[in-house]
């Protein structure tokens, strides 16, 4: 019996995947809550942002913008479509704002000639006034409703106000402008879901700040204009605001003085990993403990939210990771699929509603690269989230002798269908991992799974057996896996592996299958070094789902 045992093995093992190491994995438990939701996403979680900067906008002696910005990306490009467009996406949310939207006149109502962005060395971010006409805007929407995008736009919150010293600006918002622009988008029946109020003037400020008690009275004053303009109660578009980096005293007067049901999203920023000129950002990024410090962020927002605006919901609105447009060979390839996808996990938890990456296309941190219109890694990864996590974010414990938390995994109910969807995410780059998946009204109470290190070699066999598995029975038997990994094990490869197989858009521009490898439910996962699973479990027992 041991011998056949030993033979069987050897032929599994033979037949393993392709991203399966060579090392022994270690043990661990991934246990699911599934009795009730701790919170829950936007249907449409998964947002990617459009951003002004015109292609002189340079750090590190680079120039990564090229013809990507709001003014001036080439609208007809197909793979731009192909990329948004309902078949792979169903409706993706994209936020049209970034840094210099606070510098930016809308080509309605005025006198001024509508020129666009250039350097000015006393300027906000050292550019000067620009403008979009009524035309390109018409353009831009052409393009949303070809494609079922959920639009939000950032307004100008500095319009009308004036620099006092420094980075202080003081003075009323004038709504002139916005009021005329919103108007012109109603009558062109163009469906704006949400406008969002200013970018990055809250606390410190990023170029420059607005006192939160004048931030919250021009909110008021903004949320009124929309009333007014959309007189159907159920077309009311959001109103989103601050677009900031989060300051929770700041954040919190906002909220206070604005009142109640003024906000509808509290919104803020992501950057956690450093500039675009970090030599460790990979290092931050496998790092557990450098990942963990954006969850007090998360927690204090929603805090806060808790004691002054319980009538607001909590979104991300920009989220690159890498200030200063990104990393190169970091926010462009695998590894910040690491990254991405952690934070994607970590906000859910929070409430966070949705969650807007830095960017669609534009600087090293696009989903689509800036020249060639191609996926870079993390479009797959999004793509990946929007199809098979729901809305329903359910608890987890993780377990796990060696390096604990270099496993990370979250868990939701699964997208629009019965069961489950599990994201396990592993920093180690020299660990793999056996995984058992467990529910935890299986779990007897007072009791953990026993992870002790097997070691006969002949147990250690059966655990190969027991993980490749015999054929089940049927279909309900097993579960959809999607292994995510970079090619030739190259971190900073700009193609990833999905289940083995490179994802490359077809000839035509189409997104490629992604389909998935069929597991036995009651076997281990194994989880390669440095690299992502997501596993869907349809006969997952979870009340919360139901």
């Amino acid at each position: 019996m041991e011998v056949r045992l030993l033979l069987l093995a050897l032929i599994c093992l033979h037949a393993a995947p392709r991203w399966a190491s060579a090392q022994q994995p270690e043990e661990a438990t991934v246990i699911v809550k599934g009795s009730t939701r701790i919170a829950e996403t936007d249907e449409n979680y998964v947002c990617a942002t459009i951003d002004w900067w015109p292609p002189e906008k340079c750090n590190y002696n680079q120039c990564p913008w090229g013809q990507s910005s709001i003014l001036n990306l080439d609208l007809d490009h197909p793979f731009l479509a192909q990329a948004i467009q309902a078949a792979a996406f169903d409706n993706l949310r994209i936020r049209l704002g970034g840094s210099l939207q606070d510098r930016v006149v809308y080509d309605v109502g005025t006198e001024s000639p509508c020129s666009p962005f250039r350097n000015m060395s006393n300027g906000l971010f050292g550019f000067s006034v620009g403008c979009i006409g009524l035309d390109r805007w018409d353009k831009l929407n052409d393009l949303f409703q070809k494609t079922g995008a959920i639009v939000t736009f950032g307004v100008n919150a500095l319009y009308g106000r004036y620099n006092v010293r420094r980075s202080i600006w003081a003075g009323k918002w004038n709504s002139t402008n916005a009021y005329d622009f919103v108007k012109y988008t109603i009558s062109k029946g163009y469906p704006v879901g949400s406008w969002e109020f200013g970018n990055e003037l809250s606390g410190h400020g990023i170029g420059a700040k607005v006192d939160a008690k004048l931030y919250g009275k021009d909110v008021v004053e903004f949320k009124s204009i929309l009333r007014q303009l959309y007189k159907a109660p159920l077309s009311q578009p959001l109103l989103l605001a601050p677009g900031g980096f989060f300051d929770q005293q700041w954040y919190s007067q906002l909220l206070q003085t604005s009142g109640h049901g003024v906000v509808n999203a509290l919104t803020h920023h992501v950057y956690n990993l450093g500039g675009g000129d970090d030599v460790h950002l990979i290092r931050k990024i496998l790092d557990p403990k450098y990942l963990d410090r954006a969850e007090d962020t998360y927690r204090d927002r929603q805090l806060t939210i808790q004691r002054h605006g319980t009538w607001a919901s909590a979104w991300v609105s920009e989220s690159g990771g890498v200030f200063n447009n990104g990393g190169p060979l970091v926010s462009n390839t695998f590894i910040n699929s690491i990254w991405y996808l952690d934070q994607l996990g970590m906000a859910s938890k929070y409430n966070t509603k949705v969650f807007c990456r830095q960017t669609l296309i534009g600087g090293n941190y696009g989903l689509l690269d800036t020249q060639t219109f191609l996926p870079n890694p993390d479009y797959y990864s999004a793509l990946l989230w929007h199809r098979l996590m729901g809305n329903g974010v359910l608890s987890i414990d993780v377990i796990a002798l060696i390096a604990p938390r270099r496993l990370r995994a979250y868990a939701h109910c699964r997208r629009q269908q019965q069961g489950i969807t599990l994201l396990v995410i592993n920093l180690s780059n020299t660990t793999g991992y056996n995984v058992t998946l467990q529910n935890d009204i299986n779990v007897s109470l007072g009791k953990r799974p026993n992870l002790e290190k097997r070691s006969s070699f002949t147990q250690k066999l059966r655990k190969a057996v027991s993980w490749l598995g015999s054929t089940p029975s049927s279909d309900t038997k097993k579960r959809e896996e999607y292994h995510l990994m970079a090619k030739d094990s190259n971190l900073q490869s700009k193609t990833m592996l999905l289940n083995g197989v490179p994802l490359e858009l077809g000839d035509d521009g189409s997104v490629p299958a992604m389909n998935p490898v069929l597991g036995a439910v009651d076997s281990p996962l194994y989880l390669a070094p440095t690299s992502i699973a997501f596993v869907v479990l349809p006969k997952f027992e979870a009340k919360a789902c139901s």
